[in-house]
């Protein structure tokens, strides 16, 4: 799956976050609602969360250091795990401190077109921004589910708006359902439940996205099938007749490692390795374009050695080990 930054979804969903946090903000001002304070927050946090997106977009563009060699790819990462955690914090905990603290002392809501009006403006701002984010991520998750894409994606921008979205949305909705209830029962403590609600959706979701964040900061290895491409591409079936063990790492979500110990012929000269070498090289790239560091290292295969299967201290170990399925 190929990587990209979604800056559009990016910019979009910062457009609409700042607008719908004023508006919350004016009608928490007027209605005391705490349901459009915990949303008001959350906006603003969003908000937040998409200049931290771009900046970190912004940063991992930097060139290569001799203290840093493979780059900053990585700070893509970096910032979306951070984002993770301002959901988590400043959206999630302070919506379930708000909701805990209008269901202890309620109180009756005023001017109650206001929150109303204006959660219907941020549902149609955030479905904007959302499809939008469809849109991009549709270009790039092909035949995947919905899950298998947030879960696969090198790059996190679009999985972190697509969340972060689809949390904005269902948050309105209970906003909107707490507002609503608190209306037609004239009691403030149905505001007050829909803010919890809301503040456990946006902790489940910050979770979320911290696991899999994670996950990438760890390092992840290529894709399935730019695994099998690369194999294809290395062996040619003369010099290099076979792959003895195998190893891809993502630098950032453009930016791929290749590390292969190769099998080639016993009686082949220097000149004919370092050229079966480049070879496999100009294949590897031309086949995953985002293969930017290519380590190959030839060696006789040994049955032997093989025996001892895909351990990394064995010389020259087993086969080339696959990444798994999520």
């Amino acid at each position: 799956m190929s990587a990209s930054g979604g800056t559009k979804a990016i910019v979009a969903a910062l457009g609409a976050n700042l607008a719908i946090a004023v508006s919350k903000f004016v009608a928490f001002a007027f209605s005391g609602s705490s349901s459009m304070l915990a949303e008001g927050v959350h906006s603003l946090a969003d908000s937040g969360n998409q200049a931290l997106l771009l900046i970190g977009g912004k940063k991992a563009q930097r060139e290569a250091t001799p203290q840093h060699p493979f780059g900053y790819g990585r700070e893509r990462y970096i910032y979306a795990f951070l984002v993770s955690i301002v959901l988590f914090s400043v959206g999630g905990m302070f919506a379930v401190y708000e909701g805990f603290e209008k269901i202890r002392h309620p109180h009756e809501l005023e001017h109650w077109y206001w929150p109303v009006g204006v959660l219907v403006f941020a549902i149609i701002a955030e479905g904007f921004s959302f499809r939008t984010a469809i849109k991009e991520s549709n270009e790039l998750r092909g035949s995947h589910s919905w899950s298998q894409f947030i879960r696969r994606a090198k790059a996190p921008e679009l999985p972190v708006v697509l969340l972060e979205d689809f949390g904005a949305l269902i948050g309105l909705v209970l906003a909107l359902g707490g507002v609503g209830m608190a209306l037609l029962t004239g009691d403030g403590i149905w505001d007050g439940i829909g803010t919890l609600c809301i503040g456990v959706l946006l902790i489940l979701i910050a979770l979320v996205l911290a696991a899999e964040t994670k996950s990438l900061l760890l390092g992840e290895s290529a894709g399935i099938e730019d695994v099998k491409k690369i194999e294809a591409a290395i062996v040619d079936g003369h010099t290099v007749t076979g792959i003895i063990h195998m190893r891809t790492l993502h630098l950032g979500p453009e930016e791929l490692l290749v590390a292969a110990k190769i099998a080639v012929q016993h009686d082949d000269t220097a000149t004919e390795v370092a050229t079966a070498i480049n070879a496999a090289e100009s294949r590897i790239r031309e086949a995953v374009p985002i293969a930017r560091v290519i380590y190959l290292e030839p060696d006789i295969y040994s049955e032997s050695e093989a025996t001892k299967g895909p351990d990394r201290e064995a010389t020259p170990g087993g086969p080339a080990q696959h990444p798994t399925e999520h």
